[in-house]
């Protein structure tokens, strides 16, 4: 099993050519509302792509509350450890220019309210193969369920996606086994612009580390001193708003299933190639059949 301590947003989504400068108002072409948040989409990356999974966070009593949890079960996710408490729950206003490119303003909600885990939260994240973290929760948070993850007796992969971007803490650190940051997240991290020098920084902190580059595809390196390049699938992207999202939790999927470092950046790559060429971002990711059939064709 798949445990996600993490965030659930509401995206609200407007489609644009252009995004808007300063001062500017446009009109867009379009507008949804999409249930997301970094640690829904990955729970529903990872229950698409084959796992069992469960979400451990919070929602808002307000309307929105109802359509997150209901999003993440119709996938599959577990939702025991989804609570309610007092407030809106967390929104992210997302821009999508035309060709895919996004800019995105969390507002956390909800979220803000989870300071650790709680009630049955630690005896999941102790019976899981892998706990996905994002950096949407309180730091403190987050730290905490690493800390319980370390802690138990058959210890989960703990990986964690580094965004939004923020100074690591040395306990999290230590924590982590695997980091998957994009490009601009992982210079952010190490101060090298270079994702190649961006990458061996990071393995100076953690034992495996994965840095994302969008069209680029993906660069993988441990301390056994393997380095992987995966290229990315040549697709025409639409929505790129759910690509990180997918590609982690196809990779914690790939990961518990065994699967080699060469294969399992295959296996992430095609369900984020796969999730740009369709609108939003928990509508977006695909279903284990179809990231089959692409890795049939790789």
């Amino acid at each position: 099993m798949i445990s996600v301590f993490g965030s659930a947003n509401m995206d609200l989504v407007a489609y644009v050519a252009q995004a808007p400068k300063p001062g500017e108002t446009i009109t867009g072409r379009e507008f949804r509302t999409i249930p997301g948040g970094k640690g829904a989409n990955q729970a529903i990356a990872a229950a698409r792509a084959g796992a069992d999974v469960a979400f451990l966070g919070a929602v808002g009593d307000d309307a929105f509350g109802p359509g997150l949890r209901a999003a993440l079960a119709e996938a599959g996710v577990d939702t025991a450890g989804l609570r309610v408490v007092p407030g809106p729950s967390g929104v992210a206003h997302i821009v999508v220019q035309d060709g895919g490119d996004n800019s995105i303003i969390v507002v956390p909600g909800a979220n803000g309210a989870v300071t650790g885990p709680a009630g049955r939260d630690a005896e999941v994240i102790a019976r899981s193969g892998a706990l996905l973290l994002q950096l949407e929760l309180p730091m403190d948070a987050v730290v905490a369920a690493a800390r319980i993850s370390r802690a138990a007796a058959s210890r989960a992969e703990v990986i964690l996606t580094p965004a939004p971007a923020a100074p690591l803490p040395a306990e999290l650190v230590e924590a982590v086994d695997l980091i998957v940051p994009n490009e601009h997240e992982a210079a952010a991290l190490t101060g090298r612009d270079d994702p190649g020098d961006a990458l061996e920084a990071l393995l100076d902190l953690v034992p495996e580390a994965v840095v994302t580059l969008g069209v680029r595809g993906a660069l993988y390196g441990s301390r056994d001193g393997t380095r992987l390049h995966e290229p990315a699938v040549p697709v025409r992207a639409v929505d790129t708003t759910a690509a990180g999202d997918t590609f982690a939790g196809a990779l914690a999927v790939a990961r518990t299933e065994g699967a080699a470092p060469a294969r399992a950046l295959r296996f992430a790559s095609a369900a984020a190639a796969l999730s740009v060429q369709r609108e939003g971002a928990s509508t977006s990711m695909p279903y284990r059949h179809e990231i089959d059939r692409l890795m049939e064709d790789l």
